[in-house]
């Protein structure tokens, strides 16, 4: 037993000695990767597009760190809440490098991320929801935001202090501060009254928890970070992405939709099939097209969309006057462009969906469709009546006045009454009969009539011949 105790000790010790000069391991040695993306444009459909690959890219590298460097004023909440839901999903740590402003859903997609980082002379806050003309949204969009304000900053948990034998739970990032960068009726004491909302420089931030540290560059945020050996790779926006976020641009889908209801119109306008209706198909593909690939159109959708166009086609070519088809096919088309702009899978998570998500889609297409209708009237009154204009030949300008003796019935219809005839169709209660082996449409006021029976003719009336059976 001696011996064997003996032998234990020598070869721990050997164990040691040989450890003390043995190379250090691969995880002593191994860069961090910091994968360093970008936001430094208005918070829109494109830029929800460039955070969601580039996070997926770095899952994908398997990457130690994710840097966003941000410079932005804001933009659409819908498109803010995605971003930073994705962000708070994501099991990389993201830090955010403020490079200059991180302004209303820049704030909010700011919160969200693990460590801010802001440089000298750059602010936070100022997340109050405005419309086109910076004028505040009513109380219910606002009430969502402070929500959503809250709920990011409360995400990142309490720290711990000991004060004698009891503990004190601190947030983090105060929940009430998120608030008031939201809602002017926010009181703060010693730090904001009720008559502003909240925007932190960024000495005022850090002294709040609401940043980590003051930095110049990137390099400056991985020190303060305690980061020195690292890799950095750098997301890399090709062509056809920069091409997909512009056609995602609200402004563009609205003028595409106007593009697809003008051209419609004008080919109703025009016989045969020619340029408008060429154009009306080119935008609905350049439409659809970046919809589709992002996953936000789905074969329903266009669907709908292609099926209302059908209704409204059947609707003016083969039935007279307008009505429940021509009705249906309107919906149907609202319905497929609006419901194509929307991430379905809002419809798939618990909870109320919020308003915005679906108004905002809403009011594009309706505003795109009305302005479309309208200009396109207009344009037509200009362009068929012009004799300077390409389409002046397309229109149809002689008129057939009754004075010239032009009449808009066959008035040979007024010998056929009493007269006897053979029904050609079958009257149900319109078709056709012949009388002295011409052909008249007819209506029976017997109810239903078959084909090859006999009938008379009782009346005339507003140009129509209306037969009893015999």
């Amino acid at each position: 037993m001696t011996i064997i105790r003996i032998t234990l000790v020598v070869t721990t010790i050997l164990a040691l000695f040989s450890s003390s000069f043995a190379q250090p391991t691969n995880s002593a040695t191994k860069k961090t990767l910091v994968y360093k993306m970008e936001i430094v444009r208005e918070i829109d459909p494109a830029a929800w597009r460039i955070v969601k690959s580039g996070l997926n890219e770095a899952v994908t590298l398997k990457a130690d760190l994710i840097l966003i460097r941000m410079n932005t004023y804001g933009g659409l909440v819908n498109v803010a809440d995605s971003i930073r839901t994705k962000i708070l999903n994501c099991k990389i740590p993201i830090w955010v490098f403020i490079d200059n402003q991180a302004a209303s859903a820049g704030a909010l997609i700011s919160i969200a991320c693990d460590r801010i980082y802001m440089r000298q002379g750059a602010s936070i806050g100022a997340a109050t929801v405005v419309d086109q003309t910076g004028a505040a949204m009513p109380d219910k969009y606002q009430s969502f935001m402070r929500s959503m304000m809250r709920a990011t900053a409360e995400s990142h948990g309490k720290d711990t202090l000991f004060n004698g034998k009891d503990s004190i739970f601190k947030w983090r990032r105060d929940p009430l501060i998120a608030e008031a960068m939201v809602d002017p009726r926010t009181i703060i004491p010693g730090l904001i009254d009720s008559t502003k909302v909240l925007t932190f420089t960024t000495q005022e931030a850090i002294k709040y928890g609401y940043c980590e540290g003051e930095a110049e560059s990137v390099s400056e945020v991985l020190s303060l970070g305690k980061i020195s050996n690292y890799e950095i790779r750098e997301q890399h926006i090709s062509a056809l992405e920069k091409a997909i976020g512009f056609l995602l641009n609200p402004l563009v889908q609205g003028i595409l939709i106007m593009l697809i209801f003008a051209g419609i119109y004008f080919e109703l306008q025009t016989p045969g099939i020619g340029f408008p209706l060429v154009l009306a198909l080119s935008a609905a593909v350049v439409y659809f097209a970046p919809l589709y690939m992002e996953g936000l159109a789905e074969n329903w959708e266009l669907s709908l969309f292609f099926i209302g166009l059908i209704l409204i086609a059947v609707e003016v070519f083969a039935i007279p006057g307008f009505g429940v088809i021509g009705i249906a096919g309107i919906t149907f088309t609202f319905l497929g462009l609006t419901l194509s702009m929307i991430d379905n899978e809002i419809f798939r998570q618990e909870g109320p969906i919020p308003t915005i998500l679906i108004v905002q889609p809403v009011l594009i297409v309706a505003l795109s469709m009305f302005l479309s209708l309208i200009m396109a009237i207009t344009l037509s009154q200009k362009l068929f009546t012009d004799k300077r204009s390409p389409l002046y030949r397309l229109a149809l300008h002689t008129s057939l006045k009754g004075e010239d003796g032009f009449v808009g019935i066959d008035l040979n219809q007024k010998n056929m009454i009493g007269k006897n005839g053979i029904t050609l169709t079958m009257l149900r209660p319109a078709g056709k009969v012949t009388i002295n082996e011409e052909i008249f449409d007819a209506i029976s006021t017997d109810g239903v009539i078959d084909k090859d029976q006999p009938v008379f003719v009782k009346k005339d009336e507003a140009g129509q011949l209306y037969v009893s059976k015999v």
